[in-house]
């Protein structure tokens, strides 16, 4: 068991079931990328402000995230990408879990580079004054996260021998881009839609002939088996949150400009009190 799992399954060791205590908490599992710190963020927000919740924030790796939900240490989460970039966690906890469907429709996953990039497909990356100019290197996030294991499988499928995939962060990945785009360099990056760093650059991804990375993708939240059971309310307002790929795009953008993730999500849900009251509609707030 990796330190990291670890870590995260005490703390998530209770969640109330089988205590005979009825705190009313909720325990989110999450990775620290851009879209589920604004997805989760806002999830917490309403749970917390709108249903009187007490909501733990659980930032760990994919692996973890996926496992701690298949086994109750974790209540729910709010960022299964599916049905490619999550395909291997989902086969590995078949039936573990309840899929409550999709939160946000019209992702996407790929490489991705500035727009003055002359170069337009994956291919392109096999021509060696393209891999000279990139120092042979796809810049990328957390290792194990799926979008990186598409990208160990893409080098293989198109004989990207010569490079090497940088296992990093999702922050690291972004302030390399920006760094480079500022000074209209060459990078590739492993890139996901939503995420901020489309609005505030000139991107596009590279073309997939081989289809590695799959077409569009959703967002679905998945919940441990017995959460509608004994918690009901919150199971209701999970199976019906969902939002947009521009409402999380306007929570990301914030957060990038300097707000707080618990302040740009409480500014989206006062600003967009129609759409949560239909999360909340019909449920009992006791």
């Amino acid at each position: 068991m990796s330190v990291v799992l670890a870590v995260f399954l005490v703390a998530g060791c209770s969640n109330g079931t089988g205590s005979g205590e009825k705190q009313k908490t909720i325990k989110l599992a999450y990775v620290a990328w851009d879209s589920e710190i604004a997805s989760t963020n806002v999830v917490k927000h309403v749970l917390e402000t709108k249903m009187n919740y007490k909501v733990e924030m659980l930032q760990v790796d994919a692996g973890p995230m996926w496992a701690g939900v298949a086994d109750g240490s974790a209540d729910a989460m709010v960022a299964a990408w599916l049905p490619s970039t999550h395909a291997s966690y989902v086969e590995k906890y078949k039936g573990s879990m309840e899929d409550l469907g999709p939160n946000l429709d019209g992702t996407k996953t790929g490489l991705a580079v500035p727009a003055y990039m002359d170069i337009k497909s994956i291919e392109d990356l096999k021509k060696p004054e393209v891999a000279k100019s990139l120092n042979n290197q796809l810049i990328g996030i957390e290792p194990g996260a799926g979008i990186m294991m598409a990208t160990e499988q893409a080098v293989k499928d198109y004989a990207l021998s010569e490079y090497k995939l940088v296992e990093s962060s999702s922050a690291a990945m972004a302030q390399e881009l920006q760094k480079a785009y500022d000074q209209k360099k060459p990078i590739v990056v492993t890139g996901w839609t939503p995420h901020w760093k489309f609005a505030k650059m000139d991107l596009k991804y590279l073309e997939d002939p081989k289809n590695v990375y799959g077409g569009a993708e959703q967002i679905h939240t998945m919940v441990r088996k017995e959460l509608k059971e004994d918690q009901p309310a919150a199971h209701q307002f999970l199976d019906q949150f969902e939002w947009t790929a521009e409402d999380m795009a306007q929570v990301m953008v914030a957060i990038q400009e300097g707000k707080s993730p618990e302040d740009a999500a409480k500014e989206w849900v006062e600003a967009n009190a129609d759409k949560v009251n239909t999360w909340t509609k019909g449920i009992e707030v006791k």
